[in-house]
This record gives C-alpha cells, structure tokens and sequence, in this order.
C-alpha cells in the first residue's frame, strides 16, 4: 500500500491556489480539466516531495462547503516555522495557533481547511511574538 493524496474540495480555485501555492509555497504538479463533469482537479505538493499531494477538487457548479474542521487537517514539516508564519502574517493569512512553542503552528484555507505545520527537527527557541500570541478561532 502507498499514500498518493488526499482531496479536499474548494470553492474558489484561484483563492485557494493563492493560499495554498503563493503563501504557503506548495507547488502544482498537475491539472485535469473535465469538461463533462464539469470539475478541475489540480495536484499540489512540497517542493521535492511529490509523493505526498494535496488534490484540490472544484467542481464549476455553486456548491455550499461546509464542515471543514470535520475534515481534520494537513500537516506539512517545515524548515523555519518562524519565517514561515511570518511569511503567511504578510500575505493576510490569520495564524490560528501560533507557534509559541517553536514547534507547532495552525492556519486555515480559504475553504476553512486546517493546516498544521511542524517545525522540522527540534523546535526553535521560543520567540516573540509569537511566544505571546494568542489563538485565533479554531483550528
């Protein structure tokens, strides 16, 4: 058994691929426009990691998404937790749990998805101002 990726629907492909390709750096690997089913797929990775993706699926007709913190969440290693976060900050990202810990942070898509990040190896040295910052809704 091999993990290839999990779906998770948007409502606005090109808010979403702002979200999850400019600020949070992921990369597209692939698109698959159906003009019969009338949906686009588009396959996101960590640049160097293309075994682990994220599918992005939108369908062209409205559809009401609901529910996405029933989703779970995403959960990508990154190498600086700090720079990162502060990276999303200026793109008007909201930090729903900042990394205080040096360690572990939350942000949400624009679909409401939770996405974790993980500070690779030991967690940075607390920092401010993140160290003091408070959550921020759910995640």
């Amino acid at each position: 058994m091999k993990y290839l990726h999990t779906m998770v629907r948007v409502s606005d492909l090109e808010s979403s691929l702002d979200f999850y390709c400019n600020k949070l750096g992921l990369e597209e690997l692939r698109r698959i426009d159906n003009d019969a089913g009338r949906f686009t797929l588009v396959f996101l990775a960590a640049p160097g990691d293309s075994e682990a993706q994220v599918e992005l699926t939108h369908n062209w007709d409205p559809e009401a998404l609901t529910g996405g913190r029933n989703f779970g969440h995403l959960a990508y290693r990154v190498e600086n937790i700090y720079e990162l976060c502060q990276r999303l900050v200026n793109s008007g990202v909201t930090i729903n749990r900042p990394p205080r810990d040096g360690y572990m942070a939350f942000v949400r898509s624009p679909d409401g998805i939770s996405v974790e990040l993980l500070q690779s190896g030991k967690p940075l040295p607390q920092a401010e101002p993140w160290a003091s910052m408070p959550n921020s809704g759910e995640w």
